[in-house]
């Protein structure tokens, strides 16, 4: 069974960091191509990076570059998601993605709210 358990996130503030975390099992994770997509509050879900299975092309929505960072461990099967300079726009359900050969699968969805 392909399971993505999202975990992370929390309340942070204006400026701030957190990471996201992305532990998964059922699947060959290493040669999986993987994503973060968000929804934020009445809005429509928003891809904002994706990373290829060994990790050497990483690729973001304009609106997250410079300030978040995907990465992975293929040894542990985990994704991850460093988020730098946050700003209340960034407040949102943030999940991962993976994007298989027999479908899409999808983690439970992480809540991350920028407030002071």
């Amino acid at each position: 069974e392909v399971q993505l358990v999202g975990s992370g996130g929390g309340s942070v503030q204006p400026g701030g960091s957190t990471r996201l975390s992305c532990a998964t099992t059922g699947f060959s994770f290493r040669r999986a191509d993987m994503y973060w997509v968000r929804q934020a509050p009445g809005k429509g879900p928003e891809w904002i990076s994706g990373i290829s299975s060994g990790g050497e092309i990483t690729n973001y929505a304009d609106t997250v570059k410079g300030r978040f960072t995907i990465s992975r461990d293929n040894a542990k099967n985990t994704l991850y998601l460093q988020m730098n300079s946050l700003k209340p726009d960034d407040t949102a359900v943030y999940y991962c993605n993976a994007h298989l050969v027999f479908g899409d699968y999808w983690g439970q969805g992480t809540q991350v709210t920028i407030a002071s």
